[in-house]
């Protein structure tokens, strides 16, 4: 039986380890006991409690592995990343680092290591949907809308963070990429925003962040946008503390010590941000991809409206991202995406046969992306 070692042990990662092991032997890594208790409750998962802060810890926790998850915060990403690669074990990351991956790419090849990158929902799934279908036809036009919001709006700030929230904090605070009649544009994260409406949801607000990532790279694509979603009124909220200063990073003295806003907002917000046990989720996309195919103009769209699974309490977003993960990571196992280096998820779309197993994937476990077109 190949083995599967999945670092970080939070939503996302406790998903991704109780979907595989029924497969695969697999081994959860997490500094955190609570953590590792809670997986070990739903699934026949190895445990090992270990520091991914440390890159001998990872080396130590990889060594025989057939393939490596990363489901760490952002903020650890790359550093974890790196470590798996020069332990020279295969990877499926779906940390949200700001590091380019790509300055891995030489090292991962040198090892002979396969590394698919922000394997997610968006970017992840978005990648793959877009750059299938721009071997069929010429896009010009891409937009990915998408977000994962509690089921129970509560004040002031109707969210949870299903996933890292410093990594929601990164999306806040991070400049937003696009591209607009070719020409690659910065905007500040958080503008932009419009009312958008969404059947089984109701009008939500939609507003810029940095998700195109290595899709600004690898696509040639004139018109590329993503933007996320939230109830509508989060965006002022959060914009007015960014304005305010409680996201600078610069210390301040304050009776005699030096802190840093962003760290005491952070702290505040993970606390009004954190879920509750048993409390229900729903995530949302939208992909547009328009261009031409046989002189002919041709929209596809892909809509996608996922819930809390209530009798395995997996949230959404834990579901939708994880899932996503784990089917490429059963690509890699299979050896039918092998391509060595640094793989965003557009390079495993682009691959013969790919898009079509994740997407049953997916399905098999009530995750549809309903799709039209004109």
């Amino acid at each position: 039986m190949k083995r599967v070692t999945v670092l970080g042990a939070g939503l996302v990662g406790k998903a991704i380890a109780a979907d595989l092991c029924g497969d695969y032997e697999v081994t959860a890594v997490d500094l955190k006991p609570a953590a590792l208790d809670s997986l070990r409750a739903r699934a026949p998962v190895k445990m090992l409690a270990a520091d991914l802060r440390d890159a001998a810890a990872v080396h130590g926790a990889v060594q025989h592995a057939d393939l490596v998850i990363g489901a760490v915060p952002g903020f650890m990403g790359f550093k974890t990343l790196e470590a798996v690669i020069e332990a020279g074990r295969n990877i499926v990351d779906i940390s949200f680092f700001p590091e380019d991956a790509f300055l891995l790419d030489g090292r991962a090849k040198q090892r002979g290591v396969t590394a698919v990158v922000d394997c997610g929902v968006a970017p992840g799934m978005s990648n793959l949907l877009l750059s299938y279908w721009a071997e069929q036809m010429r896009v010009n036009r891409f937009e990915c809308l998408v977000g994962g919001l509690p089921v129970v709006r509560r004040k002031p700030f109707e969210y949870r963070a299903a996933f890292s929230p410093i990594d929601v904090l990164e999306e806040y605070t991070r400049p937003a990429r696009y591209v607009e009649n070719g020409q690659a544009v910065v905007r500040p994260a958080l503008s932009d925003a419009e009312l958008v409406e969404f059947e089984r949801v109701g009008t939500l607000e939609a507003f810029n962040t940095d998700g195109l990532r290595s899709l600004l790279k690898t696509m040639d694509v004139p018109n590329m946008k993503e933007k996320t979603l939230r109830y509508p009124g989060h965006c002022a909220l959060i914009q007015t503390l960014r304005d305010a200063g409680f996201f600078a990073k610069e210390p301040l003295e304050v009776s005699g010590q030096r802190i840093a806003p962003f760290d005491v907002t952070a702290r505040v917000l993970f606390d009004n941000w954190k879920w509750q046990e048993g409390e229900e989720d729903f995530t949302v996309m939208r992909v547009t991809i328009a261009g031409e195919r046989d002189d002919r103009p041709k929209t596809i769209t892909y809509n996608l409206f996922d819930v809390y699974d209530r009798e395995t309490r997996t949230s959404s977003m834990a579901r939708t991202t994880g899932y996503t993960a784990a089917a490429v990571a059963r690509l890699v196992l299979e050896n039918r995406f092998a391509r060595k280096g640094i793989s965003p998820p557009e390079y495993v779309g682009r691959e013969e046969g790919c898009l079509q197993a994740v997407m049953e994937y997916l399905r098999a476990r009530n995750v549809d992306y309903g799709q039209s077109e004109e």
